[in-house]
């Protein structure tokens, strides 16, 4: 059955211009969101997180993670045979990674909101002040 292709990212910056400190900060709950779609092998997630607009996260970056991430018991491991190369690891999302996932996303929406009110209201002018 043909999957649907990948939203266009959001409208922004090039993903390579994300500041790196706000990557490191959204980068472990956009992996488990990105594992919670389904079974994925390391480069996988990083073509996910790339196509939705997050740019290209590299091995050095995301394999810690993965591997933090299953000791913490959120992800599950295999091996998996490769078609006509090496196997595969492959991270499955556990249940305590599910319930992790909504908990952050339920935060990260929470602390996103907050954030943005405070900046929005900082940028509006306001009266008897010059910028």
């Amino acid at each position: 059955m043909p999957t649907a292709p990948d939203p266009e990212p959001p409208a922004g910056p090039p993903s390579q211009q994300w500041p790196a400190e706000w990557l490191r900060g959204v980068l472990e709950v956009c992996t488990l969101a990105v594992i919670a779609e389904g079974p994925a092998h390391g480069y996988a997630v990083a073509t996910r997180l790339q196509s939705a607009g997050l740019g290209q996260i590299k091995g050095g970056t995301l394999y810690p993670l993965l591997t933090r991430l299953e000791t913490g018991g959120l992800l599950t491991s295999s091996w998996e045979a490769g078609g006509a190369g090496p196997g595969r690891k492959v991270f499955t999302m556990t249940a305590s990674g599910a319930s992790a996932l909504a908990d952050r996303a339920d935060l990260w929406a929470a602390f996103t909101a907050v954030a943005s009110g405070l900046i929005h209201a900082g940028s509006a002018p306001r009266q008897g002040m010059s910028r």
